[in-house]
């Protein structure tokens, strides 16, 4: 009998895994104030939020080497997030500059936010990416433009940092996005957001891609397979 139950406990936890694992909401817990960024997930800051898996590739194949952790926090003024990316081969733009915006970065290592207010309009949203040195772009996207990737000289005003550990494999990035450049109204508990969560790794033709929501497309840029960021009070 006992095993009976030990094994009905063992299958109500996976599926519990598997559902946490394929949810499509990721919740932002509100933080009481504004922080200076940090990419320690284990600061008081970050402690607070609930996490999101970046666990599958584009065509929601698991790939468990490169399971990438995405914490994030909201303010009245600021959306954050924190990546933390196990990885096997880092693929560096060499000479970095992290004082000015670094055109197509998506050609290096790197963890994105796609992120849309705007319901209706899915093709139009905003991306923000950072890089294991502290490089950074952000663009604002619309799909209906033959050449959406000429909105990277759109300045939202967000800040980054990152960091390599070098003896655990694992690179962390932190961004802190003003609201202000993602949505037309102030944030308030219950508000949510269209978005999807993106890492690339490794120099071609292995280059992985790790994705939050797969795309079921060779392009990140599919806003139909877009999930939902839903603002959550700090209870």
């Amino acid at each position: 009998m006992k095993k009976i139950v030990a094994i009905c406990a063992l299958a109500i936890m996976s599926l519990t895994t598997a559902s946490a694992a394929n949810s499509n909401t990721f919740n932002s817990v509100q933080a009481a104030k504004d922080v200076s960024l940090d990419t320690n997930p284990e600061s008081a800051f970050w402690r607070g939020a609930i996490p999101a898996y970046l666990e599958v590739d584009n065509f929601g194949k698991r790939v468990p080497r490169y399971r990438t952790e995405v914490l994030s926090r909201w303010t009245k003024g600021q959306l954050y997030f924190l990546f933390v990316c196990p990885y096997q081969k880092l693929n560096l733009k060499p000479g970095p500059h992290t004082d000015k915006e670094t055109n197509q970065l998506w050609n290096w290592d790197v963890a994105e936010v796609f992120i849309g207010s705007d319901f209706k309009n899915i093709r139009h949203y905003k991306e923000f990416e950072v890089s294991p040195q502290g490089e950074w772009i952000d663009l604002d996207v619309n799909l209906d433009k033959p050449h959406h990737e000429d909105g990277w000289v759109w300045n939202s005003g967000f800040q980054v940092t990152s960091r390599i550990d070098t003896k655990k494999k694992i690179w962390y990035g932190a961004m802190r996005i003003p609201f202000i450049a993602i949505a037309p109204h102030s944030p308030r508990p219950g508000n949510s957001f269209r978005v999807n969560m993106f890492r690339t790794e490794g120099p071609a033709p292995k280059t992985k891609s790790i994705v939050w929501q797969p795309t079921m497309n060779e392009t990140f840029h599919v806003p139909e397979r877009f999930g939902t960021l839903v603002l959550v009070p700090n209870k």
